[in-house]
């Protein structure tokens, strides 16, 4: 059984092997971009952050830790958008 393709006004002949390999390559693809999604943890505030210079942020929103990283990202009051790495805080406590 074949397929075929047409693109850039030219007709391809795909087997059913190519279209396998095609498949089995967009699905390594699409598993890449969910392992980046979970990699993201969703925290609900309102939190405070502990900064490694003894210093607070507190804020109102939700945080978003990164598992790789640990990196969190947060929005102000003012709905700026902020990110601190490992290195830039010490702790974090979230709910109320």
């Amino acid at each position: 059984m074949a397929f075929f393709l047409i693109f850039d006004n030219q007709v391809y002949s795909l087997s059913m092997k190519k279209l396998t390999v095609i498949f089995v390559l967009l699905a390594l693809g699409a598993c890449k971009i969910i392992d980046d999604i979970v990699d993201i943890e969703r925290i609900d505030g309102p939190c405070t952050i502990l900064l490694t210079d003894g210093s607070t942020i507190v804020t109102n929103e939700s945080l978003e830790l990164s598992v790789r990283t640990q990196a969190i990202t947060y929005r102000d009051d003012d709905g700026k958008l902020w990110s601190l790495f490992k290195g830039e805080y010490q702790s974090y406590t979230c709910g109320n």
